[in-house]
């Protein structure tokens, strides 16, 4: 058995959260943040058989694409009389980041 952690851009979540319940395929799903942009984002948690893992992943991989998006970097804390112009950065959001893990032990109450 596994144990597979997906985090994945917030825009993506519920439609990958859909696919896999569609297969047949429990989820959770976690709000969190972070990273460079500090943007939502989600994580998804499935367990699964050794077998459905491949499949999974292909779910994971048809519904978190990257894509590029301009954002504004946040100004630096500046001394008074000091003058910053941010420039717009153009950035690749998406995608996910995927994780798989063996599980030694699982028992549902």
């Amino acid at each position: 058995m596994k144990l597979i952690v997906a985090i994945v851009h917030n825009e993506d979540a519920g439609a990958l959260v859909d696919a896999l319940l569609e297969g047949e395929h429990r989820a959770t799903r976690l709000h969190s943040s972070g990273g460079f942009l500090k943007q939502s984002n989600a994580t998804i948690i499935v367990g699964a058989d050794d077998d459905k893992v491949d499949a999974i992943l292909e779910i994971v991989r048809a519904n978190c694409t990257s894509r590029t998006q301009v954002v504004n970097p946040m100004p630096p804390i500046m001394e008074p009389g000091e003058f910053f112009m941010p420039y717009p950065l153009e950035v690749e959001v998406g995608g996910a980041t995927v994780f798989v893990l063996p599980v030694e032990r699982f028992e549902r109450l």
